[in-house]
């Protein structure tokens, strides 16, 4: 039985675990106990019996050193309670044993070791079941301590993930950016290269169009100086003729008028490739939509000429009479017409040099006053837009023409010109291999 306590007591109070120095010698009461249970065996009689119990009165004694030792741990609390009674009872027999042998046939002896054990299975149970509880606790502890590692870990493994990625997503930001900013310049310089595109355009209209008021200027100067050279001899005559003079006078008047009127087409042909090749200034100014279709419609046509001497087309202006001034940046809404009428020339010219018999390139500029708008139409019986890249062609960066002929920009700028600058409209209507037509429509606003 004493061995029975410390096999069982040693396992369920984890007794290698809480008091290692004990368990040294409670794993070696077996060899006592062997020794005791030889000599029942071999000698028997009351000695035997009295080691015996000795031996089991000491394993109790130890028991509750233990559960003193261990009193913080429940269970061990309860074997000892357990263990008291008992062992109080064992003592005493063993302290009364060899002055009297009445106890032995007591039955009262009987019932009080009934009751002592009964006492101790009771808190026995009562341990047993304490120590069943701790276990499955300890257990459900263990998988809350295990689940929480878990989270931990995995915490910790999100946490260096999303450092990571959010490493990854800020190098990526940072490249972008750089990408970005490299973008912006090069849009930069190819909106710059169609500016100088179109002012390349202007420029060899203007060359041929500035030619006529010089001439006419030169000539009437010409004139002026030989009007000039009559009249002083005229003066200087003995027999001066007074109504000679007048007339020589008014056709000096009437020259240097003409001069003026040459010399003012010529500076404002100057003037508007200035505001054309100049950064717009944004600011808005009475604008005579007519006048620019006018300009800009010849000086698209002479400077096409200027590249190709044999090309040839017919121009048709219709613009409407009375056409209120409309409040727009001419520098901007004229690089609009420069585009629309050089595309209209560049679609005629290609349908020109496909050789179709009959063909006669014509290029028509109408302006109409319609429901509160300004309307300008281009319109070509050029090569036509196909219809599956007519939604792309106000794209930054598209175009039909081959490579190296366009950048693609000349008709996206156009359209954030008229809508995003002026508040209007910017639409195409074309059939392939018959022509295109574009509409330019803006606000009526009279000066």
């Amino acid at each position: 039985m004493a061995i029975g306590m410390v096999y069982w007591g040693r396992k369920a109070l984890d007794i290698p675990t809480r008091l290692p120095q004990w368990d040294h010698w409670l794993a070696r009461l077996w060899q006592p106990a062997a020794v005791i249970i030889g000599l029942g065996m071999v000698v028997g009689g009351p000695l035997v019996n009295w080691l015996d119990d000795i031996f089991l009165a000491l394993v109790m004694c130890v028991g509750l050193a233990i559960g003193w030792r261990l009193r913080t741990y429940r269970p061990a609390l309860w074997m000892a309670v357990a263990l008291v009674p008992g062992t109080l009872l064992l003592i005493i027999e063993l302290l009364v044993r060899p002055f009297t042998t009445a106890l032995d046939k007591s039955g009262a002896v009987d019932s009080v070791e009934a009751l002592v054990l009964f006492w101790a299975g009771a808190w026995l149970l009562v341990a047993r079941s304490q120590i069943k509880n701790l276990k499955t606790e300890a257990q459900a502890r263990l998988a809350a301590e295990q689940e929480q590692r878990a989270i931990e870990t995995q915490s910790e493994t999100l946490e260096y993930e999303v450092n990571q990625r959010t490493a990854a997503l800020a190098r990526q930001t940072d490249e972008l950016r750089a990408t970005l900013a490299e973008l912006q310049a090069t849009q930069d310089q190819l909106i710059q290269s169609e500016k100088m595109a179109s002012l390349g355009e202007l420029t060899a209209g203007i060359a041929h169009e500035i030619q006529n008021p010089l001439n006419f200027v030169n000539n009437f100067a010409d004139v002026s100086v030989e009007l000039v050279a009559e009249l002083t001899e005229e003066r200087v005559s003995p027999t001066r003729d007074h109504d000679l003079e007048a007339e020589l006078l008014a056709d000096l008047k009437q020259n240097l008028a003409r001069i003026a009127q040459h010399g003012g087409r010529a500076a404002g042909i100057v003037r508007g490739m200035l505001e054309h090749s100049r950064a717009s200034t944004g600011e808005r100014q009475p604008t005579d939509v007519n006048a620019l279709a006018d300009e800009y419609l010849r000086l698209a046509y002479h400077g096409l000429r200027a590249k190709d001497k044999s090309f040839n087309a017919d121009l048709k202006l219709d613009l409407a009479p009375g056409l209120p001034l409309i409040e727009a940046v001419p520098g901007d809404l004229g690089r609009v017409l420069l585009n629309l009428v050089t595309n209209a020339f560049y679609a005629v010219q290609k349908r020109q040099q496909a050789g179709e018999p009959g063909y006669q390139p014509t290029v028509r500029v109408a302006t109409q006053l319609t429901d509160g708008y300004v309307q300008v139409q281009v319109s070509d019986n050029g090569t036509g837009i196909p219809d599956e890249v007519r939604d792309k062609i106000f794209q930054p960066f598209f175009t039909t023409k081959p490579t190296g002929e366009g950048t693609g920009l000349g008709l996206s700028l156009s359209h954030d010109i008229v809508t995003q600058g002026h508040g209007g409209t910017l639409t195409v209507e074309s059939q392939p291999g018959q022509g295109t037509e574009f509409t330019l429509r803006l606000p009526r606003s009279v000066a």
